[in-house]
């Protein structure tokens, strides 16, 4: 018997905890899925997951084929980290 190689499949999931209004939001694309989150949490989830997809795609890569460095470099692109406050 020969062993089958399985092919690395990427995700992303987003997880937002701040929802108080007692609605379920799910997003689900085609290599992510977003949980929870008030309406604005989760509008930027979806924000982010699409600009994501929209750099990847300019850069010629699926998710599956990035290193977990340059998926790094790609969100830093996107959403710069907030300065220290304090």
């Amino acid at each position: 018997m020969t062993a089958k190689r399985r092919r690395r499949k990427a995700g992303l999931l987003g997880l937002g905890l701040d929802n108080k209004d007692g609605h379920t939001r799910v997003t689900r694309g085609e290599n992510y899925v977003l949980l929870g989150g008030s309406h604005e949490t989760h509008e930027e989830m979806q924000e982010t997951a699409v600009k994501i997809n929209e750099k990847l795609k300019g850069r010629g890569k699926s998710l599956d084929d990035v290193s977990r460095d340059e998926l790094k470099e790609i969100v830093a692109e996107i959403k710069p980290p907030e300065p220290d406050k304090g």
